[in-house]
């Protein structure tokens, strides 16, 4: 199973994904829904690139992270 991270990027108001396992992928979009979509193509694109033979399927698990500060008053 491949790992990947996928953080909020308030800024720029998307979520970037990477990964330690698929070496070269960078990908964001402005929903998980969407992000999925692109890293069911990326992943085996790259991997492919990469030289990994393996069999036609394979899964990834992805880790979510949004962080946000705010003021709390009592």
């Amino acid at each position: 199973m491949y790992e990947v991270r996928a953080q909020w990027d308030g800024e720029a108001g998307v979520w970037v994904a990477e990964s330690d396992d698929v070496p070269g992928l960078v990908a964001e979009a402005d929903s998980p829904s969407v992000l999925i979509q692109k890293l069911r193509t990326l992943i085996p694109e790259l991997l492919e690139l990469n030289g990994v033979v393996g069999n036609r399927t394979t899964s990834f698990h992805v880790l979510y992270q949004h962080e946000d500060t705010g003021v709390l008053t009592f």
